[in-house]
């Protein structure tokens, strides 16, 4: 189904660009139907940030739809140019940049506060993809700050949705059952065993959040808490004459007192893009040695040049509350894991991750397909930052080794989750010096004192 083919143990086929390597369907990896069916009904996440932008930037159905397009083309990018990873928002991050956008009036004022964050968070991946200083910048970060960070994000995503007044009130019955059977199929310790010995349960695994999300939409349907789509016939219209209305080009640029206002948030986004890295880095290396007839080049400062070049172009032309991160993690695991069941199942990882975004990209402009999901737009949201706040609750506290890192850890995350991003790494930076570090000011804690003792047994 390729013009290109690769001999066992060797790179897929590409063309080199400089730091990039560029691979198109066809011609360098086959399709795969999978990926397609997969693309054709978790599309919508991608969808569901139209709610966003209508909220927080006061931006019009039609030209929010604009919006996603030009988020669309960007999630092209990562497989042509040669990352393995399936792309996403920098979602635990989202509550966070809502956060920050509370703060301006919907319209022109949050147009160009988000610009400002986006363009800062362009900046940070490009020089540190330029430089290779990526991975040293965040050793910097302790690890009580960065569990803080996450478990933040995961605190913020889940206080939006269960707070009074939040979706979950709103549509209890399908946002619960549809986020329990996530939950289960994604976590579960029974359903994984069930998986090892059942090929049925193994094929609903491989579709990741989208059993739960069907679930989600069926009993929304039912239950009368979504009302029955009006589906229509044709191709969608996003309103890309009116877009630019909407775009820093006319609605002008922030000034500088926007853009130091924005650092901490965009510091904050690119601490969890990188952990969202390592993740990738993770699924990777599992799967490359598990499949000995490919070899993965999985080059973290490609994923920063490409992460870097997407957020410049939503800052530019669709400045986007999601930003633009490395990976999306529920989509990528899924994919990694019918990856490494052989060659037949896939045939690159490529083919798989190029599918699946060549697919969604197609799926906006399918208005039956558009049509359809636009009553439940904000399940799928809803579902994917509760998995999100599930994850990052996980994640963070792994990485916290003793009593001291998780009590900063948990402290700065409730700051940061209430009162936003600056308050929340000002909080980790005090706790750390006063609380965890043994030297302060040239005098250094006993390591036999019964504090300092106490908090590395536990």
């Amino acid at each position: 189904m390729q013009m290109f083919h690769r001999k066992n143990g060797e790179e897929q086929p590409y063309w080199p660009a400089g730091p990039f390597k560029v691979r198109l369907p066809f011609v360098h990896y086959r399709w795969e139907f999978a990926e397609m069916v997969q693309a054709l009904i978790m599309f919508v996440v991608s969808l569901a940030m139209i709610p966003l932008l209508e909220k927080y930037l006061g931006v019009p159905y039609d030209v929010a739809l604009a919006y996603v397009v030009v988020c669309g083309i960007g999630f092209m990018l990562p497989a042509l140019l040669g990352v393995p990873l399936v792309p996403g928002w920098i979602t635990p991050g989202i509550p966070v940049v809502l956060l920050f956008l509370s703060d301006y009036e919907p319209g022109p004022e949050a147009i160009q506060a988000l610009f400002a964050l986006q363009f800062l968070v362009f900046i940070i991946f490009l020089v540190l993809g330029v430089t290779r200083l990526g991975s040293k910048l965040v050793e910097l970060i302790p690890r009580s700050m960065k569990g803080g960070i996450i478990i933040g994000a995961g605190i913020a995503a889940l206080m939006g949705e269960i707070e009074a007044g939040g979706r979950l009130a709103n549509t209890p019955i399908s946002l619960i059952i549809g986020g329990l059977v996530s939950l289960y199929l994604m976590f579960s310790v029974s359903f994984k065993g069930f998986v090892e010995s059942n090929s049925i349960a193994r094929k609903i695994a491989n579709y990741g959040m989208v059993p739960g999300m069907v679930v989600a939409i069926l009993v929304g349907f039912a239950a009368g808490e979504y009302a029955v789509p009006n589906v229509e016939w044709g191709i969608t219209r996003p309103a890309f004459g009116e877009l630019w209305n909407y775009l820093p080009f006319t609605v002008g640029f922030p000034d500088s007192s926007v853009f130091l206002y924005a650092v901490p948030t965009a510091v904050i986004a690119y601490v969890i893009a990188f952990g969202d890295i390592v993740v990738g880095q993770s699924l990777m290396s599992r799967v490359d040695h598990l499949r000995k007839d490919e070899d993965i080049d999985y080059s973290i400062d490609r994923v920063h040049l490409v992460t870097a070049l997407r957020n410049g172009g939503h800052a530019f032309f669709a400045p986007y509350p999601g930003l633009a991160g490395p990976i999306w993690t529920a989509v990528t695991a899924t994919m990694a894991e019918r990856y490494k069941y052989g060659r037949n199942a896939m045939d690159s990882i490529y083919s798989g991750g190029g599918t699946f975004w060549i697919t969604g990209f197609i799926a906006l402009f399918i208005l039956p397909l558009v049509s359809f999901f636009q009553p439940v737009l904000p399940i799928a949201l809803s579902l994917t930052l509760l998995l999100t706040g599930y994850i990052c609750l996980m994640v963070g506290l792994e990485q916290l080794e003793n009593n001291t890192e998780r009590g900063i850890a948990g402290t700065m995350g409730v700051v940061l989750a209430v009162y936003g991003a600056g308050w929340g790494l000002a909080t980790g930076a005090v706790l750390y010096f006063l609380i965890e570090r043994t030297k302060l000011l040239g005098f250094a804690a006993d390591p036999e004192a019964p504090g300092v003792k106490a908090a590395e047994e536990h």
